[in-house]
C-alpha cells in the first residue's frame, strides 16, 4: 500500500528539546508538533525544528489534539520517547512500580488507539524490554492491526560517536517495518571526528563565539586529579592523596569511570544530564584539563554545531541544559528511523 504523493506527517510525544524530531525532519518526515510536560524544552524545540511545541502532560492530551495537529495529513506517524527515569539501569534495584511515569508508555498507547496513524516509533532504554508495561504495549499495537519490530540499537553503527544502546520499535499498520540495522560506520564515530575541532578551553572558560562551549570550573582538588587521569584510565592512575571516600570503599570497583577521561578514537561513553561534570562518569576531556562542555555533549548526542538551547546573550544554565541534551534521542536514531517509515510509505 503506497502514498507516493504524500508526506509523512509527525508528531513527537515527549519532544524534549527535539533530537527525534530533527532526525525524522533530516529523514524527509514533516514535523507538525511536538508535545512535552518541561516548559523549558520550548526555546530549543520551536528554534531549531520550527514546529508548534505544545505544552502538555501527555497523560492528559486528547485524540482530537493530534488530530488537529496532523491537519490534512494522508499519512500520519506518531513518535515519542517515554521518560525512561523507571526503567533506568542508575536505579537498578529501586521499587519503581507505583511511578507515575510507568502509565506514561500507556497514554502513548492510548493516543495510537484512538488516532490510528499510519505509523508508529518509540525510542527508550533497554531494560523496558523485560517490563510488563512494554509487553503490554506492544500486545496494544498488535491489538490494533500494527505489525511491530523492535530490537537493541547501538550508536556508532548510526553514525553516532557514542556507545550508546537504546531500545527502538517501529510499527505500521499498512505494511510490514523493521527497526534498521545497519553495518557499523567506518566514519564520525570517535570523539575525535565529532569535537576534535572545537577551541581549546581551560576549565572555567568560555568560547566567545558560542556560550554553550563553557567549561565547568574545577575545584583545586578535580584539577589535580584530571591531571593526573590518562585517556581511557581509571582513578586507580591516581596517588593516594586524590582518592574521593567512595573509591576507598571495597565497592569502589563500580566507580571505576568516574573522573575519567574519553579517549580521542574512540566513541564516548553514553552522554548524561550530568556529561558536564567530571565526577559523575567519564566525562574528562581526551587531552584537555577539563570536563566536556555543554555543546561538545550536544555534539557527542548527535545535534549539529549550531543547535540553539537558550536564547543568544543568555548565559545556559548547566543543569537545565545539560538535562534537555542528556534526555534527547540522538537525531542519527530519528533519521533512520524516518528512512524506515519513508521506504514503507512510498512501497
Amino acid at each position: 500500500m503506497g502514498f507516493p504523493s504524500s508526506k509523512i506527517a509527525a508528531i513527537d510525544l515527549f519532544c524534549g528539546a527535539g533530537g527525534l524530531s530533527l532526525g525524522l525532519q533530516q529523514a524527509g518526515i514533516d514535523v507538525v508538533a511536538g508535545f512535552d510536560f518541561d516548559e523549558a524544552c520550548r526555546f530549543a524545540y520551536e528554534t531549531n525544528i520550527g514546529a508548534e511545541f505544545v505544552h502538555a502532560d501527555i497523560a492528559e492530551v486528547t485524540p482530537e489534539q493530534l488530530v488537529e495537529a496532523w491537519g490534512d495529513a494522508k499519512v500520519r506517524l506518531l513518535a515519542g520517547c517515554a521518560p525512561c527515569q523507571p526503567f533506568s539501569s542508575h536505579r537498578r534495584g529501586a521499587d519503581t512500580s507505583e511511578e507515575k511515569n510507568w502509565s506514561l508508555l500507556r497514554h502513548f498507547g492510548r493516543l495510537v488507539v484512538a488516532t490510528r496513524p499510519h505509523h508508529v516509533t518509540m525510542e527508550n532504554v533497554v531494560r523496558l524490554m523485560r517490563m510488563p508495561v512494554f509487553a503490554e504495549f506492544v500486545q496494544t499495537l498488535r491489538d490494533s492491526g500494527y505489525a511491530v519490530d523492535y530490537r537493541t540499537v547501538h550508536g556508532p553503527a548510526f553514525g553516532l560517536a557514542q556507545s550508546r544502546r537504546r531500545l527502538i520499535l517501529v510499527a505500521s499498520r499498512v505494511g510490514v517495518v523493521r527497526v534498521p540495522n545497519p553495518e557499523p560506520a567506518a566514519t564520525g564515530t570517535s570523539v575525535r571526528d565529532v569535537i576534535g575541532g572545537l577551541p581549546a578551553l581551560r576549565h572555567g572558560e568560555t568560547d566567545p563565539d558560542d556560550a554553550l562551549h563553557k567549561a565547568r570550573r574545577l575545584t583545586p582538588l578535580n584539577l589535580e586529579r584530571i591531571q593526573a587521569s590518562r585517556p581511557g584510565g581509571t582513578w586507580r592512575d591516581w596517588p593516594e592523596e586524590l582518592l574521593a571516600p567512595c573509591h576507598r570503599k571495597s565497592s569502589g570497583a563500580s566507580f571505576q569511570a568516574f573522573y575519567g577521561r574519553m579517549e580521542w578514537d574512540k566513541p564516548s561513553p553514553t552522554i548524561t544530564t550530568q556529561s558536564f561534570n567530571f565526577g559523575t562518569g567519564r566525562f574528562g576531556h581526551p587531552e584537555q584539563d577539563r570536563s566536556l562542555t555543554l555543546r561538545e555533549a550536544a555534539m557527542l548526542q548527535g545535534f549539529p554545531r549550531g543547535y540553539e538551547f537558550a536564547p543568544k546573550g543568555v548565559a545556559p544554565a548547566l543543569s537545565t541544559v545539560g538535562k534537555l541534551i542528556g534526555n534527547a534521542v540522538p537525531p542519527p536514531f530519528g533519521r533512520a528511523v524516518g528512512e524506515v517509515f519513508i521506504a514503507r510509505t512510498a512501497a
